[in-house]
């Protein structure tokens, strides 16, 4: 159900951004248009009017129009002037005196506006009042001889004719308009369609997928982004089943080691009680088998729970300055035992002091299984020898043994958990399999590196490197 609200709500926004599109350029375009005209018409207008009405100034003052507003000449021009251009002309004299006014309603009367004022000093003057629709000019009467403002020019001109044309023109481009908006959102309500189509395939392939437990990918190539969805869906998709394939092995790896301790421990227990009168050094024997099996049991556990440590965030770590000298020469002395039991010369070599930034706990845990395998994994009357070194930026660990070395097609799957090379001898070894898991995911939240050497029969050389100060933060 979401999946399909999903598709419906990107259909529809779709559509209005298709729509938008296609009609805000048109409603662009009217305004455009309209404002276009009205300017032109209204700037038109004013200069036609406004030449007009420097002659008819002109023939005002030559004709001393002022003094005798009885002149038949300039009163028919004046009229005519009304009439064509359906507006109004005053004439005013130097007292701001209406001499004469085309209407005949403010004759006589006294006018003093802000542009009857500039114009007396010389200024011609054009204002168009759009809400009134008029367009209004005052020119200057000057005296021919000494250009001194004798009087005022002021013509009132009505714009409906005008705003007329610029309805009719309205209506008309709203018709088209329409006509238009309703051609591009059937268009817009097509192309929705048609884009949302490989998201619905989209949506379909990944509930099959969800739906099955093949190894089906998700391939939608219709446009470019989709290809490029599904290839990072497919990635993704990969890993997810990598880790996924990971843990079920890692659960049953868990669930055979665990097991196997407890299934000696049962065979045990159970031949102790089939039996009557058990002797004294069978039953010894036997409980000093089912204590190792139970101390092997213990060690699973404990490197588990190192494991699932190692795996949390590096935040946990509790950083402090170490110096590594003292923490080699305890690792050291704590194996030095097992590697008597075994005849192994084991040698500590530090080419200067070295102090670093670590956690302690965790780098000790490392390092101790790095020597403990090398120990454990070599040969008799072999060697362990392991140094330390260190430059401006980072410190060093070498450990290197005569062992059995390691294959090479192995080397890449060493730190695999429940990993051993020689699993018929895992038991009388005593290892785990999780040793350099713990190691690895130790030096990596330290920001450090490990690498493996190794040549069958030949010996292994682990090296370490780690920086001298914590580097916080994912990397």
């Amino acid at each position: 159900m979401k999946k399909l609200k999903f598709i419906h709500s990107l259909k529809f926004r779709l559509f209005l951004l298709i729509a938008m599109i296609g009609i805000l350029p048109n409603i662009i375009l009217r305004t455009g248009v309209l404002m276009t005209y009205e300017n032109r018409a209204v700037s038109n207008r004013s200069i036609d009017i406004s030449s007009q009405t420097k002659i008819l100034a002109n023939q005002v003052v030559t004709y001393n129009y002022m003094a005798d507003v009885s002149q038949e000449i300039i009163n028919s021009q004046l009229e005519q002037m009304t009439n064509i251009y359906d507006g109004r002309v005053m004439i005013i004299n130097s007292h701001f005196q209406i001499v004469k006014d085309t209407y005949g309603l403010d004759t006589g009367k006294t006018i003093i506006s802000e542009e009857v004022v500039r114009s007396f000093k010389g200024e011609d003057i054009s204002k168009y009042d759009q809400e009134s629709r008029y367009i209004e000019l005052a020119v200057p009467l000057k005296n021919t001889d000494t250009q001194e403002s004798i009087g005022v020019m002021l013509v009132s001109v009505s714009t409906d004719s005008i705003m007329m044309n610029y309805d009719y023109i309205k209506k008309n481009i709203q018709i088209i308009e329409m006509v238009n908006a309703i051609v591009i959102l059937a268009i817009a309500l097509f192309w929705a369609h048609h884009l949302v189509r490989p998201f619905k395939k989209m949506t379909k392939s990944l509930e099959e997928i969800q739906a099955e437990d093949e190894e089906e990918e998700l391939m939608i190539s219709d446009y470019t982004e989709t290809e490029a969805i599904s290839d990072a869906f497919n990635e993704m998709l990969g890993r997810i089943r990598a880790i996924d394939n990971s843990r079920q092995e890692f659960v049953s790896n868990v669930s055979h080691e665990l097991k196997t301790p407890l299934t000696s421990m049962k065979v045990l227990a159970d031949s102790l009680l089939d039996q009557d009168d058990v002797p004294v050094e069978l039953y010894k024997d036997f409980m000093g088998d089912i204590a190792e099996e139970i101390e092997r049991e213990n060690k699973i556990i404990n490197d588990l729970l190192s494991l699932v440590k190692m795996n949390k965030a590096a935040g946990e770590l509790n950083i402090s300055l170490v110096n590594i000298n003292d923490l080699l020469e305890m690792i050291m002395k704590r194996l030095r035992p097992i590697a008597e039991k075994q005849n192994i010369e084991l040698v500590l070599e530090s080419f200067r002091p070295v102090s670093a930034e670590i956690d302690e706990v965790k780098l000790s845990l490392a390092l101790n299984n790095l020597v403990e395998n090398a120990i454990k994994y070599n040969k008799k009357d072999g060697w362990v020898h392991v140094s330390l070194n260190a430059d401006h930026k980072y410190f060093f660990v070498r450990v290197e043994d005569s062992g059995i070395g390691i294959p090479e097609e192995y080397l890449e799957h060493i730190y695999e958990r429940f990993f051993r090379v020689d699993k018929s001898h895992s038991k009388e070894i005593g290892g785990t399999g999780l040793g350099l898991a713990i190691t690895r995911n130790a030096v990596l939240m330290h920001r450090g590196a490990i690498k493996a050497h190794s040549k069958e029969g030949e010996g292994t050389v682990f090296t370490v490197r780690i920086p001298l100060n914590y580097i916080g933060g994912m990397t």
